[in-house]
């Protein structure tokens, strides 16, 4: 953590601490200004019941995502959870084609240990084989982002990373007919097209939009075609029920340039070392949505989904420092790998909300089931052509060919019991059986596989939270956590790994305790400190067999604790002097420290076993910080925003070089962004980004597997300009 930071948190400690004292009042504030109105939107957490959902005493965030805050036409995921302290963002590309979060230690990888939800129904792959999310809305299509932090979220699961549910648009209930688009160009031939209809005609509200986005890359051979489908209809039947139909769609076509070794990056952050390399996944999610409330005090939430797609890949996978020549011997390139996995699951969640009366107070209790069926079929380490288009097609068979088969059965239950008026105590249970089965060949069967396993497990938690009557809270919670080994995971399809063929499940539990609130429209803040512990954490240890090549060896490293403090503070500083100012320039801080290192654990290497223990678990930087500055009049929004985050190891014994670059020291980086938005005549809007002002030479994560492998450069100076309209 250098200087700036610590004078800055130094000098935002003074500027609220004169507002310790002040009435407090809405944060969201609506504006007269030259005939525009202003609906000021300011990050929160969550109430303690929403819809059928408990949150009371548990770590939320509730993220507007605006123009001229985030580049929405980019995803740009730092910028959009830049407000909820410890988002821990790998940028596997530039184009905002994957989201890849984590807290507290969790594996970012695709937000592999975080259930990521669209309007409360799933969208992780396969949650217990293989739960990466490969599916990506666009965040044009966004009205809020609900985060529910670690393993706080009971109601959805049992993941250490928590909880991030993305709620799409509707449409304006006050059109029949209404429309909304933006067009948006930049750097690197990036273009943007998000298109949207919504509005009501009697009981039917509907609400669909289309987005592409495509560009060359940054990088040479990065070239990238996304697009995005979703439609909903929604059927009011009686003031009391509706059921909506809705139907979502992302698929994209990447070209890879591949990993560099560490000389390469320092070299040419910016070359490529593969231009054969593509990857292809479409997700397709119909869902079903009733929700009925029979009264005030009683709800019931019923939501069904289907999700099937594939994930495609046809590569040459090697390190970074094998080129992908001509072989001088056949005259030709050599085969590609060709992976395939296909997704069929589905999902079935019933919800009961009921307030009720205990004494004077009302409680209220939620208690639900989850059925989810999935099937996997994983084909891998086929051999591919030797062209450099995007094929699929065989010269030979798939080496590894696996039929990987989920059921989990699931029941919850949470009460808020308000013991004193501003005294709430909220225990809950969660109940989870997981049945797993898998069958197939590996090496064109010459090893069989038959396994099948069967798990039971209840975890508990409680929140506490006491209400002062200045409206701020002291907000507590403990809940355990479960993580299923990746059964999908056991097969690696790349050379440079090994998997420990014993490797089992996570168990552990998440704690926080914490103070938030906010003062007038002039301070907001969240404090918390944080404690997790993960059992029989997974991970990855660099290892150096007899003939001195290096590997990665994927296993239970060992026990591991995470514990730190999260705090937000966002200051008004034109409001600080004059509450009714039409304008403001808002100054906001998002501090997370992270020490996350192994009680247990150890390596074997040639013959000697040396201990891990105090060793930093991997991919968890000690320091992320972002700090923004927001200007907003009646016309105009316009963010500056600058992260920190500090170096972490990418494996758990903590190498400091490998020549291969799949594993090392990822060094501390800081990136600049800057997003303008200008709106005019009411309905039309003109906006502009710039992503890592300062040309930063970066990275943040490297790779043993796709899309590396080797070191990830981060996209270096970027920038697009939007026009958009709302009729």
């Amino acid at each position: 953590m250098n200087n700036f930071y610590k004078i800055f948190l130094v000098a935002l400690l003074i500027l609220s601490s004169g507002y310790l004292h002040a009435q407090q009042k809405s944060v969201k504030d609506t504006l007269q200004l030259d005939s525009v109105i202003i609906k000021e939107s300011r990050p929160k957490h969550l109430p303690n019941v929403s819809g059928t959902y408990i949150f009371a005493g548990k770590k939320t965030n509730l993220i507007y995502p605006d123009a001229g805050k985030i580049n929405l036409a980019n995803n740009t995921a730092r910028m959009a959870f830049a407000q909820v302290p410890g988002v821990n963002v790998w940028e596997m590309d530039g184009a905002g084609l994957q989201i890849n979060i984590g807290t507290r230690g969790t594996d970012a990888h695709r937000s592999i240990e975080v259930n990521m939800r669209q309007n409360g129904y799933n969208t992780n792959s396969d949650v217990f084989g293989y739960p990466e999310n490969h599916y990506n809305v666009p965040y044009q299509a966004i009205s809020e982002i609900q985060y529910v932090r670690g393993s706080a979220a009971l109601q959805f699961g049992s993941q250490f990373g928590g909880m991030v549910n993305f709620k799409i648009k509707e449409g304006d209930s006050t059109k029949v007919f209404g429309v909304e688009t933006e067009q948006t160009a930049g750097s690197n031939r990036f273009l943007n097209s998000y298109n949207a209809v919504g509005g009501k005609v009697g009981k039917i509200s509907y609400y669909a939009f289309y987005s592409s986005r495509s560009g060359d890359g940054w990088r040479p051979d990065a070239a990238f075609n996304y697009r995005a489908y979703y439609a909903n209809i929604k059927y009011q039947f009686n003031s009391k029920g509706s059921i909506a139909l809705q139907f979502s769609r992302s698929d994209y076509r990447q070209q890879i340039a591949g990993g560099l070794t560490d000389g390469q990056f320092d070299a040419n952050n910016r070359q490529a070392t593969r231009f054969r390399n593509f990857f292809n996944p479409e997700i397709n999610i119909p869902a079903l949505l009733f929700n009925y409330a029979f009264n005030n005090d009683t709800k019931l939430e019923v939501t069904t989904n289907v999700l099937f797609g594939q994930r495609n890949s046809v590569q040459f996978i090697n390190t970074a420092n094998i080129a992908d020549t001509v072989n001088t011997k056949t005259n030709s390139y050599n085969p590609r790998q060709v992976d395939r996995d296909y997704y069929a699951g589905f999902t079935t969640e019933a919800r009961l909300l009921h307030s009720y009366k205990l004494g004077d107070l009302k409680s209220t209790f939620t208690t639900g089931v989850r059925y989810f069926e999935e099937t996997t079929k994983r084909k891998q380490k086929g051999t591919g052509t030797t062209g450099s288009d995007f094929d699929l097609s065989l010269v030979k068979p798939y080496g590894i060919d696996l039929r990987l088969h989920s059921l989990n059965y699931a029941a919850f239950a949470e009460n808020i019991f308000q013991v004193t008026p501003a005294f709430t105590i909220t225990p809950g249970v969660r109940y989870e059986v997981i049945k797993t089965t898998t069958a197939g060949v590996i090496n064109n069967a010459t090893y069989n596989i038959g396994y099948k396993g069967n798990r039971n497990y209840p975890l508990f938690g409680t929140g506490l939270q006491y209400q002062f009557k200045n409206g701020s809270q002291l907000y507590g919670n403990f809940s355990q956590a479960y993580r299923p080994y990746l059964y999908a995971a056991v097969t690696p399809a790349d050379q440079l790994t090994i998997i420990d063929p014993n490797i089992k499940d996570s168990r552990g539990y998440d704690a926080d305790l914490g103070y938030r609130g906010h003062i007038s429209t002039v301070f907001n803040f969240d404090v918390n400190g944080f404690y997790v512990y993960y059992g029989n954490r997974a991970g990855t240890l660099t290892q150096t067999d007899a003939n001195n090549v290096t590997h990665l060896f994927a296993t239970n490293i060992g026990n591991a604790v995470a514990k730190g403090v999260e705090a937000y503070t966002e200051v008004s500083l034109l409001r600080s002097f004059d509450e009714h100012s039409g304008s403001d320039i808002r100054l906001f801080n998002s501090l997370a420290y992270t020490h996350g290192r192994y009680t247990s654990g150890s390596i074997n290497q040639n013959g000697k076993n040396i201990s891990l223990k105090n060793n930093q678990t991997e991919n968890t930087p000690e320091w992320i910080n972002r700090t923004g500055l927001t200007f907003l009049t009646g016309h105009v929004s316009s963010t500056l925003q600058l992260s920190y985050t500090s170096k972490s190891f990418s494996d758990a014994n903590n190498t400091v070089f490998n020549p291969t670059g799949a594993s090392g020291i990822v060094p501390a980086y800081h990136v600049v962004d800057w997003a303008f938005n200008y709106t005019f005549l009411k309905n039309y809007h003109i906006s502009a980004n710039v992503n890592n002002v300062l040309n930063a030479k970066y990275f943040t994560r490297r790779i043993n597997m796709y899309p590396g492998p080797g070191i990830l450069p981060a996209d270096g100076r970027t920038f697009n300009i939007g026009f958009g309209l709302r009729l």
